[in-house]
């Protein structure tokens, strides 16, 4: 069984930063794909970011240039550096783990992840 708990998230103004964790209890946390998502009230799971083995990233079209995954295999723990808020960030986020991979299982889908945290509300005020 994977644990993840996020942390990091408040409530700021449009343009600032924050860095969200994700700390996970796997031992196997490298062979681990990671994922953010974020859930805004009244709107389906949105994919986010994600980070594969190799440090691959992908990234929603809306949050390039402005949000950075990274992970730390050595402290089992996934981040999502976002600086630039938008008031349309305001979400709660998400991260999930999956050890599915290959043709059918896109890193952009939150079917194929097997594993969540509980979230992280982020607010950003206008």
């Amino acid at each position: 069984q994977v644990q993840l708990v996020e942390s990091g998230g408040g409530l700021v103004q449009a343009g600032d930063s924050l860095r969200l964790s994700c700390a996970s209890s796997g031992r196997t946390f490298s062979s681990w794909r990671m994922g953010w998502f974020r859930q805004a009230p009244g709107k389906e799971r949105e994919f986010v970011a994600a980070i594969g083995w190799t440090s691959n990233t992908y990234y929603l079209d809306s949050v390039k240039g402005r949000f950075t995954i990274s992970r730390d295999n050595a402290k089992n723990t996934v981040y999502l550096q976002m600086n630039s808020l938008e008031p349309e960030d305001t979400a709660v986020y998400l991260c999930a783990a999956t050890s599915k991979w290959g043709p059918g299982y896109s890193v952009q889908n939150r079917l194929i992840y097997d594993y969540w945290g509980q979230g992280t509300q982020v607010t950003v005020s206008s």
